[in-house]
This record gives C-alpha cells, sequence and structure tokens, in this order.
C-alpha cells in the first residue's frame, strides 16, 4: 500500500454552481445534545424524497419509519481518536498541531493552527524542519508540504512521542473542535457507537444520532447494516478546496450484501459522506461494489453519477461545502437547496453536534 500526495482536484466549476446561504451563528451547535437535555436519537431529523420533492421533520430516533425492510444502512466504524495536541515553536508561538492522517508509524499529515478568542486559524508560516514542540518532550519536525498548493496548510511530519501514540494521546490530546464549539468537550462526546478501530482526526459525525437501542430496532425492523471504513482527515478546509486522499477499507462481506441488495433493488442508505467516498472508490459502472483497501481521492460532484448509494443520512453542511457538491449528485441541486432552504427557516442545528437530514430516493 502506497501513500498519497494530495493534489486535490479543481472543485470550482460544477453545473450547478457552488450552494451558498448565510449560516446564522445561533444555528450553529456549540455543544452536544445531551448537553441541551436531549439524548443522541433526539436531535431533529428532516427527512427529503427527491421524487416528489417532499420534505418531512421528525427526531431521529423515528428513522425506523422511513426506511423499509431489505434497506441496507452503511456505516462507517472509525473511531475518533485525541488529534489536537497543543504545541508550540522554538521561537514561543504557540499553536495547537492537528494530526490529519497516518502515512507511516511516525509520519503524519498535520495541520498547525493559531489558537484565539474565537477558535483556531491556520497557521501559514511553517518551514521545512521546523520542530513543532509537543507536550511531555514530544516534537513533530516539518519533512515538506503535503500538497503542491502554496501556501502550505498541511504538512507530512515525522512524531517522535515519549509513549506508544494511543496512551501519548490519553493522556496529553484532546479532540479537534473549532471556534463554534465554545468549550473542550471528552472524546466520547466525539465517538459514534460504531466505532471499532480508531483512526479518524474528527466525528464520521452523521453516525452520531444512533443509540444501540435505536439500532436493535432497525434490525428488528428487517434492516440490513453493513460495515466500512474510512478513516477521516482535517475537516478545516480552505475555501474551494476538496478533500483530501483518505485510508479506506471495504470487506467482502459487506461489499457482496451491498451488491445483492442492489440486484434485488432495494436502497443503500450511507451513513455519512464518508461512506459515499468509499462506496464511490468500490463501486463500478456495473453496479458492483468490491471488496478494497487503500486510499481514495475520489471527490463526489454532479459531474459523475453516484452508482454506490441510493440515500444518505448526513448533517448540515457550511456554505459552500465540498461535501454539498457530493449531496447535489445524490438528490439533485434544485431539491437539495429546497431541503436547505427549509433546514434554515425551521432552524435546524448546523455541525457535528447539530441535527441530521436523510435523503431517500421516493
Amino acid at each position: 500500500m502506497t501513500t498519497p500526495l494530495a493534489d486535490p482536484p479543481a472543485n470550482d466549476a460544477q453545473p450547478c454552481g457552488p450552494i451558498d446561504f448565510e449560516l446564522p451563528p445561533a444555528l450553529e451547535a456549540h455543544e452536544p445534545p445531551e448537553a441541551r437535555g436531549l439524548a443522541r436519537d433526539e436531535v431533529r431529523l428532516m427527512v427529503s424524497r427527491v421524487r416528489g420533492d417532499g420534505i418531512e421533520h421528525a427526531r431521529f430516533r423515528e428513522l425506523p419509519r422511513f426506511l423499509h425492510p431489505g434497506d441496507v444502512l452503511v456505516i462507517n466504524t472509525s473511531g475518533t481518536i485525541n488529534a489536537a495536541l497543543d504545541a508550540r515553536l522554538d521561537d514561543g508561538t504557540a499553536l495547537e498541531l492537528h494530526l490529519s492522517t497516518r502515512l507511516a508509524p511516525d509520519e503524519w499529515v498535520v495541520e498547525l493552527r493559531t489558537p484565539g478568542p474565537k477558535g483556531t486559524a491556520p497557521f501559514f508560516d511553517g518551514r521545512a524542519g521546523d520542530v513543532v514542540r509537543l507536550p511531555a518532550g514530544g516534537t513533530a519536525t516539518l519533512a515538506a508540504p503535503y500538497s503542491r498548493t502554496a501556501p502550505a496548510r498541511l504538512w507530512r511530519a515525522a512524531l517522535r512521542l515519549p509513549a506508544p501514540l494511543p496512551r501519548y494521546l490519553a493522556e496529553h490530546g484532546f479532540p479537534i473542535r473549532y471556534g463554534y464549539v465554545r468549550e473542550r468537550w471528552p472524546l466520547d462526546s466525539y465517538q459514534t457507537v460504531f466505532a471499532t478501530e480508531a483512526g479518524s482526526a474528527e466525528m464520521p459525525s452523521a453516525g452520531r444520532g444512533f443509540t444501540h437501542e435505536l439500532i436493535t430496532r432497525l434490525v428488528a425492523g428487517g434492516i440490513d447494516v453493513a460495515p466500512v471504513l474510512l478513516h477521516t482527515g482535517v475537516a478545516s478546509l480552505e475555501a474551494g478546496e476538496a478533500p483530501y486522499p483518505e485510508y479506506f477499507r471495504v470487506g467482502g462481506p459487506s461489499a457482496r450484501r451491498i451488491t445483492t441488495a442492489r440486484r434485488e433493488g432495494r436502497r443503500i442508505i450511507a451513513v455519512g459522506t464518508t461512506v459515499v467516498r468509499t462506496l464511490e472508490t468500490v463501486t463500478d459502472g456495473d453496479g458492483i461494489t468490491h471488496e478494497g483497501e487503500g486510499w481514495t481521492d475520489v471527490v463526489v460532484t454532479t459531474l459523475r453519477p453516484v452508482r454506490g448509494v441510493d440515500g444518505i443520512i448526513t448533517g448540515l453542511h457550511e456554505p459552500r461545502a465540498s461535501h454539498l457538491l457530493m449531496l447535489a449528485a445524490i438528490a439533485g441541486c434544485a431539491h437539495l437547496r429546497k431541503t436547505y432552504d427549509a433546514a434554515l427557516r425551521e432552524r435546524y442545528l448546523w455541525h457535528e453536534f447539530g441535527d441530521l437530514h436523510l435523503i431517500l430516493p421516493d
């Protein structure tokens, strides 16, 4: 398995154009729903149907009534890590170092960010050879920019830590958070019930609303659940920046179940954009989903028909985000705009601790 050099494709010329809107700060979810007195599965759920252009409002725990026996929910079993570390340069500059993607045992893609009163901002003044000081004597030495885009935001870096990575991050790391999340929350707040293998820099958040009880109800109602894995990198993309390569794995049993369901006319529902990216990587033009493992640089847009899924459970994404182009490929531009207008009007909450959206074909 080789590791990628990121040089993401341009995403600025789509048939439907960028999906833009004004996101009021009041609609940003500042804390987990549990802090607002809600269970995980009590967040709101907008259900939209592409055929007929309908929209319905519910709670996420009502999900079973919108799915059919035989539907396949495809989940991401990647677990979130404490990917943020307090850091400092030798000149005294205070930073946060965000681990994004593991390339080798001691080599990572990292992002440097500057702490501020409204969260962190990208730090663009790193130089090859810079030694970033980490807690307890750890270091990250910047080797080379991760992409050819200037100025460099992501770097290949060699980590030197005083303890094995899992223990070091448990002791000194914390989850990545951005300015709309006002305080640090423990790692459990950023973990889904599906997590079996740690490796995501940020939570695959579309799965956060699931509980063990809800999964039991779904399975009892004849819903199939197929696991895949994609370790997410940092989501702090700059304007116009496409997603970077990410590590994925699809096992043979899941690939066969998904392919069989598709041949039988059953619906494939992705839990999150990470699952869509994974399935679009391993599903061919004949609708066959293959097992596979490696790095995906697939960027799903309206320029190519979606082959791997019929619908998606997803959060609400920021204006002009690349994920919106993926959703437009699934739902169509006009329908997606209608749903975002409804989400704004009905005051749904955005981001990883916010509300969810189920897009169905009919």
